[in-house]
């Protein structure tokens, strides 16, 4: 057989056969994951996804589960039944759970920062507390210094509620704000 002879079969099979084997079980696999996703899923955000009413139902009853081993077997059944679908019916899903996951952790990315910033004001005499108003200059620094000093009370007595130390958070979450919308 010449080299050119069994290119051509080799062309010939895939296109007789159509995916291997391999690519199949990735496929299958990766709808698993969906549908682990879907289930996973808070209600009120699974409500806003267009999914087919039968997916709907099944996820509804995988989530009723109690036991493991049923769970296991009917998230298996969810997937079978995603699978009759093409994939352009869950594009849309597949879309919105990735842009959800990346905006979530850029959410959680920016609260660690003001929760940084927060800490580094208590901790810190004066070197933040200037970083923070030449930042923002519109910021009350009355204000700012007198939440400073009450937060730092407040980690020195034992049974003293938080007020200030959350007063600050909130602060910081409300200057940052207008950044976020300007950059956006």
């Amino acid at each position: 057989m010449s080299p050119s002879r069994s290119r051509n079969q080799h062309e010939l099979d895939e296109e007789d056969y159509g995916p291997s084997r391999t690519q199949q079980r990735r496929e299958a696999l990766a709808v698993l994951v969906l549908a682990q996703q879907l289930v996973d899923l808070q209600p009120s955000r699974l409500a806003k996804l267009s999914l087919p009413d039968d997916v709907r139902h099944e996820i509804d009853v995988t989530r009723r589960m109690t036991a493991h081993g049923a769970k296991k077997r009917q998230l298996a059944f969810l997937a079978k039944v995603m699978r009759r679908y093409g994939d352009d019916d869950f594009a849309a899903v597949r879309a919105e759970l990735g842009e959800n996951r990346e905006k979530q952790r850029q959410e959680n990315a920016a609260m660690h920062r003001l929760e940084a910033m927060r800490d580094r004001l208590i901790a810190e005499d004066e070197g933040a507390l200037s970083e923070l108003i030449a930042e923002h200059p519109q910021v009350d620094r009355q204000h700012l210094r007198s939440l400073v000093r009450q937060a730092r009370i407040e980690k020195e007595v034992p049974n003293k509620p938080p007020r200030a130390y959350r007063e600050i958070f909130q602060l910081l979450k409300d200057l940052a704000k207008p950044d976020d919308s300007a950059e956006g």
